[in-house]
């Protein structure tokens, strides 16, 4: 029974290629607010349906969970639609979840780790929709110099993808290194490549968005009063990340 559990929750909490399943729908469901919902409540019923085992998951799902983490972690290198890239990035993040599991910590916990991942993908979903009302897509090297010509969508959008990288002082760092106290040596490794993989593709992400010769035109950038909106969620997040290693570590 509980097996049948696990590989139910491999849907949510996805695992390779379970995980097919979510970035099908994910792709069909154009709409920011519908993806917005599913970046939200997916891997939160994967906890759910965790919590009905009676039992931790085996080591054989741990290893099963790192793996598809890294795939999609090398994934994320290449791709240039950003909202597909959120949905990958959402794959590779979530997937890590079943260590807290392997650990039988608080449940309560693991909630907190979903949301700690997903909301700075929901930031960037908003985020991807204002580019592609703009230039009409959201692809990165498909136009450059939004550092010159939106200066205010650029700055915040550095910032959220740092948050949806695990970058130091935001809730998915302290999320990580929780995650490697937990963990045996090989899996610490692979949780480590996975997040040197975030790292890279973040980078890639920004360069094809944010520098380079100016895209033509007059683009208009968003208003003060959003970019202000957007400020103080990223802080926020670094204020529940502050306080999240006094808690958890």
């Amino acid at each position: 029974m509980d097996t049948k559990i696990f590989l139910l929750a491999g849907v949510f909490l996805p695992l390779f290629p379970f995980s097919i399943i979510f970035n099908a729908l994910f792709e069909r469901l154009s709409h920011p607010i519908l993806r917005g919902i599913m970046l939200l409540f997916w891997p939160l019923i994967g906890i759910y349906l965790l919590q009905m085992a009676q039992r931790p998951p085996p080591d054989w799902i741990i290893a099963w969970a790192s793996a598809t983490a890294i795939l999609y972690g090398f994934r994320l290198i290449s791709m240039r639609d950003v909202g597909l890239w959120i949905g990958f990035l959402g794959t590779s993040a979530w997937a890590l979840l079943w260590v807290g599991f392997n650990a039988n910590i608080d449940h309560s916990r693991l909630y907190l780790s979903a949301l700690g991942f997903s909301t700075p993908l929901i930031m960037l979903l908003i985020l991807a929709a204002h580019i592609k009302v703009r230039f009409g897509a959201a692809y990165t090297y498909l136009y450059g110099g939004l550092a010159i010509t939106t200066p205010r969508l650029s700055g915040v959008l550095v910032f959220t993808v740092l948050a949806a990288t695990a970058a130091p002082i935001f809730p998915a760092f302290f999320i990580m290194l929780y995650n490697i106290t937990l963990s045996a040596p090989a899996v610490i490794i692979a949780m480590l490549t996975g997040w040197l993989l975030w790292a890279w593709a973040g980078a890639r992400l920004l360069q094809g968005l944010i520098v380079g010769p100016q895209a033509g035109g007059q683009i208009k950038d968003i208003s003060r009063k959003l970019a202000w909106l957007y400020i103080l969620l990223l802080n926020a997040m670094v204020l529940s990340g502050l306080y999240l290693p006094g808690k958890w570590l």
